[in-house]
């Protein structure tokens, strides 16, 4: 990904992302509920970046590995982190705008 791609919400992760939600991987939407409801990544779920500290159970529940990302990358940044030291398997989408267009 170009400097470019990642100061405007590219994708953090040089992956093909249509090919790891098409073999199953978990999109998760970091932003607040009210972001989330004004428009979201079809099949992606909220769980808010506040919040993850207490959901890592239920993301580990799923079983797949994980796709996160925010408005522009950054709370997506913070997520992977966070759950990567949880022993997940995670990728940074980094922004909305870049995460849908990477998954048409």
């Amino acid at each position: 990904m170009s400097f470019f791609g990642r100061m405007f919400g590219g994708g953090m992760d040089d992956v093909n992302f249509k090919e790891l939600v098409d073999n199953g991987a978990v999109l998760i939407d970091v932003r607040t509920p009210q972001e989330f409801a004004q428009g979201h990544v079809d099949n992606a779920i909220n769980i808010p970046l506040q919040t993850i500290g207490s959901q890592v159970e239920k993301i580990k529940s799923f079983g797949k590995p994980v796709v996160v990302y925010c408005l522009s990358g950054a709370r997506a940044s913070s997520a992977k982190s966070f759950l990567e030291g949880q022993g997940l398997e995670v990728y940074n989408g980094g922004g909305i705008q870049a995460m849908a267009s990477s998954l048409v």
